[in-house]
């Protein structure tokens, strides 16, 4: 079997994690481009943990100009099977307040200024994401947040905005009447870019705020979202490491597939298929390229 790696990706609010064994940043170079940070590479309990801030440390990187593919592929360079996004997010739901967590399973993209895909013309791949979420991660993400006393709920389906502005109330409403729990903007396209790097991923979505549609907070106050920001840091922290501590040694297998993602996705015949390309996806693809 596989050694277990796990990431972390932190979002707002969370550029480090304390406690941390033998803890060193690293700099991972990628052929698509600049990596939000160096990634720190370290273990917990004797499993290797690889964490990388999403938005830089200082929080750098505004959610659009995230390149999602270098990050993605950094993280597969540096070994990473399983991989946990924490993120800040705002509630669509009344019995979601500020302080809580979600284990989402789903996801609406709404995305639209951002590269989605490690394939294109001259090796074409499609990969089924039905189901993004890795089951086993988000259980194990749910057992940890429990085991630390955290106001957490299993399932629920983010929507990811473009930003950097927040939603309108129309917007905002709109989502709700699909039926949506949390609304952020950096899950997508990172999720389907852990699916083609065949990464199980698990989203652990932190309520900073309501969004717009509250009668109460009819306008996001980014000021007291960083308050809140501050108590769910604490918590994520503490979840991460408990996480850690129970996490597997060897990577078991996905019920999904999210492990072998592209097993069945490549179709572009490899006579017709670009070097050049194929020399840039030698870390995303290159189990099955390579005919691993």
């Amino acid at each position: 079997m596989t050694k277990s790696v796990l990431g972390i990706i932190g979002g707002s609010g969370l550029y480090d994690v304390p406690g941390l064994e033998n803890a060193r940043w690293v700099a991972v170079e990628s052929p698509w481009g600049q990596v939000s940070d160096e990634i720190l590479f370290a273990e917990i309990d004797g499993l290797a943990v690889r964490f990388l801030p999403r938005h830089g440390r200082g929080h750098r990187v505004s959610p659009t100009h995230i390149d999602f593919r270098a990050n993605i592929d950094a993280l597969k360079r540096a070994g990473v099977t399983d991989l946990v996004s924490i993120s800040a997010c705002g509630s669509l739901k009344e019995h979601y307040p500020p302080g809580h967590f979600v284990i989402v399973d789903q996801f609406i993209d709404r995305t639209f200024a951002r590269e989605k895909s490690f394939f294109g013309t001259g090796l074409v791949a499609h990969v089924s994401v039905a189901d993004p979420v890795s089951p086993l991660l988000a259980e194990a993400c749910f057992v940890a947040a429990k085991a630390e006393a955290i106001d957490v709920s299993l399932g629920g389906t983010y929507l990811v905005m473009e930003g950097p502005q927040f939603s309108t109330r129309a917007e905002s409403n709109l989502y709700r009447s699909w039926g949506c729990d949390v609304i952020g903007m950096t899950n997508m396209p990172e999720a389907k870019l852990a699916r083609e790097a065949e990464i199980c991923y698990a989203t652990v979505a932190m309520v900073t705020d309501y969004d717009c549609w509250h009668e109460d907070h009819t306008q996001v106050d980014v000021a007291a979202i960083i308050q809140v920001m501050m108590g769910n840091t604490e918590k994520a922290q503490r979840l991460v490491l408990n996480l850690a501590r129970a996490f597997p040694k060897e990577h078991p297998a996905c019920p999904v597939g999210s492990d072998r993602a592209l097993d069945v996705a490549i179709i572009t015949r490899p006579e017709a298929r670009d070097a050049a390309l194929m020399a840039k996806l030698d870390a995303v693809a290159g189990r099955v390229l390579n005919g691993v």
